[in-house]
C-alpha cells in the first residue's frame, strides 16, 4: 500500500495535523471571541452611539444602503481577534525561548 505510506508521509512533512488543530483552536477562539463582544463589549458601546442599535445602521445615497453598522461591527471584532492572537502568540514565542536557554 504505497499510497497509504506516501499519504502518511506528506501528512508528517507538512504538518498538517498541527495546521488541523489550530484551525480547530482559532475557530473556537472565533466563537469566544464572537459571545465576548456581543454579550460584554457591545453593550457597554451601545449608549455611547445614538440611535440604539448602531449595528443595523445603514447609511442611504440614492438607491444605494450601505451597512456601516454591519462593517464597523466586523472591524471590531477583527481588532480583537487579532490582538488576541497577538497576546497568545507572544505568550507561545517567549515560552518558547525560556525552554530553549
Amino acid at each position: 500500500m504505497k499510497i497509504f505510506t506516501e499519504f502518511n508521509e506528506f501528512l508528517r512533512e507538512y504538518k498538517v495535523m498541527g495546521l488541523a488543530v489550530a484551525l480547530v483552536m482559532g475557530l473556537a477562539a472565533n466563537t469566544l471571541i464572537k459571545a465576548l463582544v456581543d454579550n460584554i463589549i457591545m453593550p457597554l458601546v451601545s449608549p455611547l452611539i445614538p440611535g440604539g442599535d448602531w449595528q443595523t445602521a445603514v447609511w442611504h445615497i440614492g438607491p444605494f444602503a450601505f451597512g456601516w453598522g454591519a462593517f464597523l461591527s466586523a472591524v471590531i471584532y477583527f481588532l480583537i481577534i487579532a490582538w488576541a492572537v497577538f497576546l497568545i502568540a507572544k505568550l507561545v514565542l517567549r515560552e518558547d525561548k525560556v525552554t530553549k536557554k
